[in-house]
């Protein structure tokens, strides 16, 4: 997969765990992003490592399974984070 399609498929994993998870998640379309892309990577870690599938092609419903789950796990991690500071400051 080239990187722009990884950052397409990063950026519409965010776009998609963002309408998933329930509340509302700070950030705007770059922290999205980041965020999907940090979970697609993590997705196609854990998929390589649990399941022995990674992201190979960019309209495998495999490799979008995992970046979403990546990036929904990437998100409660960075919900946790915000909100922790948010109560200490």
């Amino acid at each position: 997969m080239s990187f722009l399609a990884f950052l397409l498929l990063g950026l519409i994993a965010g776009a998609i765990a963002k309408l998933i998870l329930p509340g509302k998640q700070g950030g705007g379309w770059l922290i999205t992003l980041l965020l999907g892309v940090v979970g697609a990577l993590l997705g196609g870690w854990l998929g390589s490592v649990l399941f022995g599938v990674g992201l190979e092609e960019f309209w495998s419903i495999q490799t979008w399974l995992l970046a979403i789950g990546g990036a929904i796990i990437v998100l409660l991690i960075y919900g946790l984070i915000v909100n922790r500071n948010k109560r200490t400051a």
